[in-house]
């Protein structure tokens, strides 16, 4: 039996991806009322900048008290999309208070503050949904809650940031290197002014937080996870990369320990093999590969960001939710039993590639070996190129070494030693090789 009387909604924010879902509230307003079972009304709409003109948004339900929207009773559900940490905490801790559920694609503040989110809405009764917050339109955190709830997850592995991955896959396809590409993904819309949050892996360090939670029923902050951006990436790395069959891409890694007593979580540049799946995950897409013990690998691709594609997202968080709200029950929250400790990056086992420029003489790739061997790193393959071009009196060469499996304390260990070599003029790049 269809409810006439509508469930309310109010949304803070009214940017890109407030502004397409108030849209789409609109325009598919009947296709929502049929698929909840009562119809939905947007009820307010808290903004920073009242003058702004919103096409298809009634003036009058503009306003810039948020804590007022939210602490109306008659709100149903509060739609979050301003971001950051304040007053977004704040505010979603008000609307549980005041009765309403929250739908959120607030990755920041769910990396930083999740475990007290979860606890005010359980406190509650009500539900906070995120699909949006970690891969825009790609359906990921319901699979990982819901759908893989009765399996083991063992390692979750994507490109959740589509920015980076523009842009190594303009150096990869053209030869430009890291600043022209960053230059073509601002002008066309992918970069921010300030790209920083996405550059230096931020972004994708919060999402990798909230997927190893969700995925190992753990408590992961965006602090507990290892981060590194791709401002470091080179033209030369590209081209490395593709001589040995492999490409490079910005990875977030969750992985439970092979005992089962920890996991680890990570953002890097990595070397992956071009008969990986990721390997051809190109432009602002994003991809992200679950391994669970029953179901096997499972993949999810898509445009990870945009307005209309995170809207898509937060919409159908909202339709759970209001559903939820006419059954007068709450879908699940946090999942937190196994209590995992999160392990830090030099526990992690994995391999490098390390470039090297030495002397172009005898005997230096026996002192290098030398090295790898006295920290317990096994050489893979080793590859040598003398450079006719150097000015220096010995000549100069470059020595690329790609390592097998090692934890990476030893692998650190490893090439601070090799700085030390009088035969080593530079460390031109390190980066670990992934995916294999």
């Amino acid at each position: 039996m269809m409810r006439t009387r509508p469930l309310k909604v109010a949304l803070l924010g009214c940017g890109v991806v407030g502004s397409e879902v108030a849209r789409i509230m609109t325009t598919h307003a009947d296709d929502l009322t049929a698929r909840i079972g009562a119809p939905v009304e947007l009820a307010g709409v808290a903004v920073r900048r009242p003058s702004k003109v919103r096409e298809g948004i009634d003036p009058a339900l503009i306003t810039t008290d948020a804590t007022a929207l939210v602490k109306r009773g008659d709100i149903d559900v509060v739609i979050e999309v301003i971001g950051g940490i304040e007053p977004a905490r704040t505010l979603i801790r008000t609307a549980f208070e005041h009765g309403a559920s929250v739908v959120s694609a607030n990755k920041a503040l769910l990396a930083e503050d999740g475990a007290s989110l979860h606890a005010a809405a359980e406190q509650h009764g009500r539900d906070l949904y995120y699909e949006a917050a970690v891969a825009g339109a790609i359906p990921l955190v319901r699979p990982l809650r819901e759908s893989l709830a009765g399996d083991k997850v063992n390692r979750v592995l994507g490109i959740v940031n589509g920015t980076t991955n523009f842009i190594l896959d303009k150096m990869d396809t053209s030869g430009a290197g890291y600043s022209e590409a960053l230059d073509e993904a601002t002008a066309l819309g992918y970069a921010e002014a300030d790209p920083t949050a996405d550059v230096e892996g931020f972004d994708a360090a919060a999402k990798a937080a909230i997927l190893a939670g969700i995925a190992f029923h753990t408590r992961v902050r965006i602090g507990d996870v290892h981060r590194e951006g791709i401002t470091e990436v080179t033209a030369a790395d590209i081209a490395s990369a593709r001589r040995m069959g492999c490409t490079v891409k910005l990875l977030a890694i969750c992985e439970r320990a092979a005992d089962g007593r920890s996991v680890t979580a990570r953002v890097h540049p990595a070397m992956i093999p071009l008969s990986h799946p990721l390997a051809s995950v190109r432009e602002a897409y994003n991809a992200v590969f679950v391994e669970a013990e029953a179901a096997g690998q499972l993949m999810f691709y898509g445009p990870g960001a945009g307005g209309a594609p995170t809207a898509s997202a937060v919409l159908g968080d909202l339709v759970a939710v209001c559903r939820n709200k006419l059954n007068e029950a709450p879908g699940p929250g946090e999942s937190a039993y196994t209590r995992l400790p999160v392990s830090p990056m030099g526990d992690v086992v994995t391999r490098y590639h390390i470039s090297l420029d030495v002397a172009d003489k005898p005997g230096v790739l026996a002192q290098v070996a030398t090295v790898f061997a006295e920290q317990g790193v096994s050489i893979d393959t080793v590859r040598q190129q003398s450079r006719p071009d150097s000015q220096e009196p010995d000549g100069e060469a470059s020595l690329v070494v790609v390592t097998h499996r090692a934890p990476d304390a030893a692998l650190s260990g490893t090439v601070e030693a090799l700085r030390k070599l009088d035969t080593v003029r530079g460390v031109a790049s390190i980066m670990r090789v992934e995916g294999e």
